[in-house]
This record gives C-alpha cells, structure tokens and sequence, in this order.
C-alpha cells in the first residue's frame, strides 16, 4: 500500500461513538462532556483502524470459527525478535519474552515478583498515571522525582534526585520514551539513569511503550543499549498497543535478559497461572512485519502533520505552552501563563471549548498547570480542537 493511500485512510472518519469505546462513550461520565458534540482527547488509543494486515489477520481467525487453547508462540517471539531488532537494533533472544495482559498488568507484575509490601517504587514525575496507582495499591510507597522544566522541554535532576531517596526504594519504572512530557531521553540521560539505579540499588523496569512513535530528528535508544552493565537490574516492558491501536486486546511484553531475574518472574507467572491472549498474538505477528512498519511509518508522517497544527495554535494563544513533542501523540498544555487557576482553565476547556482531556495532577508532582490531549486522530478533529481552545480563551488574545 502506498504512502499517499495510507495517508488518505488516517484522514477518513471513523465513529467510534456507541461502540463501548471508553473514549467516546464515557467521556461525560468523567468529565461532563457530552459524546454528542464533545471531542474525545483523554484516553491515549487512536481513532483510526488498525492496520489492514492486523484486520486481516483478525479476520482469518474469526471466519475460522474455534476460539480453543492455540500457540501462536514460534511466530509470536519470532515476530517480535525482527521488530526489536529491524526498528530498534536489538536483539531478544525468544526465551527473554514473557506476555502480560498489557502493560499496567507488567507493572503490578513485577512489583509482585520483585518487590515486598513496604518497598518503596521512585518515579520520575510528572508520569503516566497507573504506575503510582498501582504502585499505591499494591501497599508500595511512591518517590516522587519531579522534572525539571527547563524552558519547556523537561530534564532529569539526579543531583537533587539522590538526596531523596531514603534507602527504602527497590524499584524504579523508567518512561522511555516519556509520557506526558513527549521526551525521547539522549543516550547520556539514560546512562545517568542507569547509573543512578545503581547507586541507590535498584530494579528498572523501563516502560518503552511508546518507542516506535517517535519524530524526525529523534531516536529512541532501547535501555539495554545503552548500558551492557544493567541488564542484571533491568526489566523491558513493550507492546504493540499503542503503535497499532490494539490496546483493547491486552498484549504487551516483559522482557528479561537476566536469567536470575528471569525465573523470579516466571515463577511469579507460573503461580498465576498467566495464559495470553491469542487474538493478541495474532495482531502482533501480523503487525511486527514489512506491512507493518510501511503502516507505522505512514502514521508517523500524519501526526507529525497533526502536532505541527496543534503546537501552532496553542503558541498563537496567549499564556498557554505546548512541550514540543519528540514522541508520543499525546500533547502536554501548560496553562501556567494564563494566571488562571486550575478549576479555571479546566472548565474553559472542558466546558466551554466542550473537549475531554487528561487533568495534570494525576501525572504527579509537576503536573499541576497542566492538561493532556490526544492528536491521535483525523486531522479535522484537530483543527477543531485548535479552533473551540481559540474562542474559550479569546479574551486573552
């Protein structure tokens, strides 16, 4: 399929409204924002088809009619080996792999096979916000790291990071790249990174999720990559959801090189009892290949257009700052400038401008003044978005 054609199927309409998309149909539940004439930018899935070459795959099986025990696994692991190592230059062995239902699954997971009740998990913050629930819920006390804002675009602060730690932190989760803030973190942030956990003697579990959504001008470096000397304190977490838009098939990978850390996972699995999900399977073999990444490439090409529409609107209104995304489709909006308070801005927003977003704060630490879109759609729906935020803060221009 050619270039110009997958452009054209991102910019078709596609109604998700009525179709139990959380999204779409449960944005006035949590936000009073009606489906009606609301625009949906909160939840991070995308509002185009997945890919021809998923939907195929998908369809072979459903017309084949057994839903029964399969193993998808020889092509499974192999799919996701010449992913790994065709868009990202590493090489997983297949006996690395482990499936979860999803990532938030991996995280409690791990905190399950690696930590105790007590142990204390760090966080870089603001961050994606179901690492600190279920960090909090499993009884493991949360370190909140903040971010350093530097001119809009955010930068690690180890110096003032290690003189808060207490020495009860066994686990950090690492965003790479970084969601909500859209940083493809340099090779020496992740060195720093790297050289940090040891210093403070603890496990990186590294959510790389976002890894294949990345900007011209930017490459995301995977973490084994960056330091050969971690891997004994290095978990990888990476799915095709976000990529393929196939988060509502709970499929995403852990992926341990370490054989010690390695067999306390599987044990943890193996008293589970963990099974994947085998139409997950299928969409990632399909999606892990030629057609794949020709889709991911033309996705790329059409946010990248989407970003650059929406980064200059909100510079053309006064007091509002977009961070200038290097990955991710989602935009993080720093409302400081306005003078406004929160409730202020969030209702402009949500009320006046009639458009459903992620609320700061439950980013964490740094997260107050600010609000998360969704770009992940037609470019229309963008341009609107861009035009109802003009005639909610008109009086400021």
């Amino acid at each position: 399929m050619s270039l110009d054609l997958h452009m054209s199927l991102f910019d078709q309409p596609f109604e998700r409204r009525g179709t139990h998309s959380v999204k779409w149909d449960r944005m006035e539940r949590y936000y009073g924002v009606s489906s009606d004439d609301g625009l949906a930018m909160w939840v991070a899935d995308m509002d185009f088809k997945s890919p021809p070459c998923v939907r195929d795959r998908l369809r072979e099986a459903v017309e084949h009619g057994a839903f029964a025990y399969v193993d998808p696994e020889p092509d499974y692991t192999r799919a996701i080996g010449w992913w790994m190592r065709e868009r990202h230059g590493w090489h997983v062995d297949p006996s690395w792999i482990f499936t979860t239902t999803g990532l938030v699954n991996a995280v409690g997971m791990c905190l399950d096979a690696f930590t105790d009740p007590g142990d204390g998990v760090v966080l870089f913050t603001p961050i994606y916000h179901s690492f600190a629930k279920v960090a909090r819920a499993a009884g493991r006390p949360v370190t909140e790291c903040p971010l350093i804002n530097a001119d809009g675009r955010y930068e690690m602060d180890f110096d003032h990071w290690d003189t808060m730690l207490t020495g009860g932190e066994k686990l950090l989760i690492l965003c790479s790249p970084h969601n909500p803030g859209g940083r493809v973190w340099s090779r020496g942030e992740l060195q720093q990174a790297a050289d940090f956990a040891r210093r403070h003697d603890l496990l990186i579990i590294s959510d790389e999720i976002h890894h294949d959504i990345v900007y011209p001008g930017h490459t995301h470096v995977p973490m084994p990559l960056v330091d050969r000397g971690v891997t004994d304190r290095l978990v990888m977490l990476t799915a095709p959801s976000k990529t393929f838009n196939v988060a509502g098939l709970h499929t995403g990978n852990v992926i341990i090189e370490d054989e010690t850390l390695r067999a306390r996972f599987a044990a943890r699995a193996a008293a589970l009892s963990l099974a994947p999900n085998s139409l997950g399977q299928f969409a990632l073999t399909a999606a892990y290949s030629p057609e794949g990444a020709a889709w991911t490439d033309a996705l790329m090409t059409y946010l990248d257009g989407n970003r650059k529409l929406f980064d200059d609107a909100i510079a053309g209104i006064p007091g509002l700052a977009s961070m200038r995304l290097e990955s991710t489709f989602l935009a993080w909006v720093d409302f400081d400038g306005t003078g406004m308070d929160r409730a202020e801005f969030t209702a402009r927003v949500e009320q006046d401008a009639r458009i459903a977003v992620n609320h700061g704060p439950t980013f964490g630490r740094g997260g107050e003044s600010f609000l998360r879109f969704n770009l992940g759609t037609q470019r229309a729906r963008v341009q609107e978005a861009c035009n109802r935020l003009r005639d909610a803060f008109a009086d400021l221009q």
